[in-house]
């Protein structure tokens, strides 16, 4: 029986940076539910699908494989055996993801993959419904969150180091309007699970945050 590590929280909380370190130091197997997303969601854009195609978004499951491999050590996404890490990060990527993983059948479709793995290895996972749908009975279950001015910032910064030109405003008012969407959504709304330990990082350095993840698991 594996021992299971669920981090959730809001878009741009630092989550799946904080998973990844934690899984390093204790040991674990990263399982990026946030990247298998985005990866179902390059396959609807690279059909053309629109957001708002519910129906389209449900018959594209039918032939879209996701899986998970590290190559050097590092985290590579596949879809349908083309290797889609570069394109993860895009805010188009970002938007379909978000709007499309409300969809039950999407959700269907890597929900048997993630607890599978679970089932057999020590995990970690982060997302948006990982100790209140996904790993339920997960052994220590945290919610990460930041204010929206922070997750805000932190993402102004990525993209500018990146040469990517954007605006604070946008970024802020996209993330304010991908929390409402995902925690006001039917199917599996973000939200703390009840036997959640909160941990806000708004003024708590990585090293800080990760120290304070790895003290409550074994």
């Amino acid at each position: 029986m594996g021992y299971n590590v669920a981090i959730d929280g809001p878009a741009g909380a630092g989550k799946s940076t904080i998973a990844k370190l934690v899984a390093k130091e204790k040991g674990y197997i990263y399982v990026d539910t946030g990247a298998m997303y985005r990866a179902m969601a390059v396959h609807f854009l690279n059909k053309g699908i629109a957001p708002e195609d519910t129906q389209g978004i449900i018959d594209a499951c039918e032939d879209a494989f996701v899986s998970i491999k590290y190559e050097d050590g590092v985290q590579q996404v596949y879809l349908n055996g083309e290797n889609v890490t570069s394109m993860l990060r895009e805010e188009r990527v970002g938007n379909m993801a978000s709007l499309s993983s409300a969809v039950p059948q999407v959700r269907q479709k890597l929900l048997e993959l993630q607890r599978g793995l679970a089932e057999k290895e020590d995990v970690i996972m982060d997302g948006r419904d990982i100790g209140t749908n996904i790993l339920p009975h997960a052994d220590v279950k945290i919610y990460l969150t930041a204010s929206v001015v922070t997750r805000a910032k932190r993402r102004y910064d990525e993209l500018k180091e990146k040469g990517i030109d954007c605006d604070y405003d946008e970024i802020a008012h996209d993330i304010e309007e991908r929390d409402r969407r995902d925690m006001n959504r039917e199917t599996a709304p973000l939200k703390q699970a009840k036997d959640a330990i909160l941990v806000d990082s708004s003024e708590m350095t990585i090293e800080e945050v990760v120290a304070e993840i790895t003290r409550h698991c074994r």
